[in-house]
């Protein structure tokens, strides 16, 4: 299917197009079902979205841009691995907030990715 729709201009915030008969499928049961399982663990995923940026605003703050390596080069103040594992772990606790606090399996995951970071300052990469 080929998207049709309405030229806007970029400062409307469409980037210039705006799709009114976009191509994408319908959602299908699969979706759904998916979908009606994670807000039954998780809460509704405008809560969890809302807590999970306020956390990452928040780190986002208080992380300077760079640092001095002892060679005298500048590097950003946190590794790829290292922003990684704090978005996903601010994105478990806006679940654990949001949804189930005694779902295991989500402080589990909060360990795992802090293990992954770890790891590889003890020079295991994963």
């Amino acid at each position: 299917m080929t998207p049709s729709g309405t030229w806007y201009p970029p400062e409307l915030g469409t980037g210039g197009f705006l799709l009114t008969n976009p191509p994408f499928a319908p959602m299908t049961d699969d979706i759904t079902a998916t979908l009606q399982e994670r807000g039954q663990r998780y809460g509704k995923f405008t809560g969890h979205a809302r807590i999970t940026q306020e956390l990452k605003l928040l780190i986002a703050e208080h992380t300077p841009g760079q640092r001095r390596l002892p060679d005298g080069s500048w590097i950003p103040h946190l590794a790829p691995d290292q922003q990684e594992a704090l978005d996903m772990i601010c994105h478990k606790i806006g679940r654990i907030l949001s949804g189930d606090p005694d779902y295991a399996d989500s402080w589990h995951d909060i360990a795992g990715y802090a293990q992954l970071v770890a790891d590889r300052l003890n020079g295991v990469e994963r």
